[in-house]
């Protein structure tokens, strides 16, 4: 597995080995061991399996309690996928990380607590998998606007997103509860 730093070190790009063979392919996922020497905890709670169609945006997500790291990848399709550093005390405070997630790279993410994260379908659907690190609790979730200016998103969009009422009714980063 190799570990890929980012413009803010804190999120990383997973390229798993792959071996593949006219039966198919195998990788590994999750390595605890692997993982927790990269800097990646090795405590999740709660598996997450999502599809959607095309132009769906989903994001950007948080929660201010019991906030979640969370290990994303794609097993069908392909999405443009985002961190928002949402800690107020960081170095990195309101900078962006984006990379492709698909099923053909198999490139996972790692998205840490204090982020603002989503993703955006680019493919005819994608189904997208996480780990978190605890448990989904929506009356401390937060969203932050997909599309707030001071962020600077170049998402790769073809026509309006579809976007879930919660999403688009989203705050800027001005105006959103952060992390210390």
């Amino acid at each position: 597995m190799k570990f890929i730093p980012t413009a803010i070190p804190d999120v990383i790009v997973l390229e798993p080995k792959v071996f593949s063979d006219a039966r198919g392919f195998f990788m590994e996922s999750w390595n605890t061991r692997a993982f927790f020497q990269a800097g990646i905890p090795g405590h999740f709670v709660q598996d997450n399996h999502s599809r959607s169609a095309k132009g769906v945006l989903r994001g950007l997500h948080y929660q201010i309690k019991q906030p979640q790291g969370k290990l994303v990848r794609v097993i069908a399709g392909e999405i443009f996928d985002v961190a928002v550093d949402i800690r107020k005390s960081s170095p990195t405070f309101g900078k962006v990380v984006t990379v492709s997630l698909s099923a053909e790279n198999r490139k996972m993410l790692w998205v840490p607590i204090g982020f603002a994260h989503g993703f955006y379908v680019t493919s005819d659907h994608a189904e997208v998998l996480y780990k978190t690190t605890d448990f989904y609790a929506p009356e401390h979730e937060r969203v932050l606007l997909w599309n707030d200016p001071a962020l600077a998103v170049r998402w790769p969009l073809h026509g309006n997103p579809l976007l879930a009422a919660r999403d688009a009714a989203g705050k800027v980063l001005g105006d959103i509860e952060l992390f210390p």
